[in-house]
């Protein structure tokens, strides 16, 4: 596995950037086998450190812990420990479903997508969009695209877009339902409780 280490205005020590790297192998091995890559960022906030992981698993899966603590070694055994309790979770699933993937891979490819991320309007903004509501413009004129990133659209069953989600610690999934063909939006709702959005539901 390809493992990415990087410090947000911090010097990193090569022993925490090894033993970053053990972990997250005998995490990997544990639990689905090898994953392909991951990226740790670790960074400073006040009086104390944080950790982000990103790992990507397998074909669009995605694995995310957060951690912070007062050194950065804890930082990220905290979010090494979400990962691994997601996994925990999930395991008997994510082996089954890699396994489902690689079966259907051929008869059932993934759809090509695009991720924008907009910035947040200001009040400034919102008044001029106000202003301008009985003559319409183009979106690009009230949101400015602050990040653009590929992405994929997967064929997966309910269940399995709620388990990436949580997996990916990812407010909102979208998919194609494998049983409809239809697209469908699944979403942690503030309650706690996931909601599920599909158009082909009568």
């Amino acid at each position: 596995m390809h493992i990415t280490v990087s410090g947000k205005q911090l010097d990193l020590s090569d022993a925490l950037r090894h033993r970053v790297s053990t972990m997250l192998d005998t995490i990997s091995r544990k639990y689905f086998g090898d994953a392909l890559e991951a990226h740790v960022t670790f960074s400073r906030a006040r009086s104390f450190f944080t950790c982000d992981i990103n790992m990507h698993a397998g074909r669009g899966l995605t694995l995310r812990g957060e951690g912070e603590a007062a050194d950065a070694n804890a930082a990220f055994d905290d979010a090494a420990e979400h990962i691994a309790k997601r996994l925990r979770r999930y395991r008997r699933r994510v082996n089954e479903h890699a396994r489902d993937l690689a079966n259907r891979q051929d008869t059932e490819p993934s759809e090509p997508a695009q991720h924008y991320i907009l910035r947040q309007q200001d009040e400034a903004d919102t008044d001029a969009a106000d202003s301008a509501a009985d003559h319409p413009a183009p979106p690009s004129h009230f949101a400015t695209v602050v990040a653009e990133n590929p992405a994929v659209i997967l064929r997966l069953t309910v269940s399995e877009a709620v388990m990436r989600m949580d997996l990916a610690d990812q407010p909102v999934v979208m998919f194609r339902n494998s049983v409809t063909g239809q697209f469908n939006v699944v979403y942690r709702r503030q309650d706690g409780h996931v909601g599920w959005i599909d158009p082909a539901a009568d």
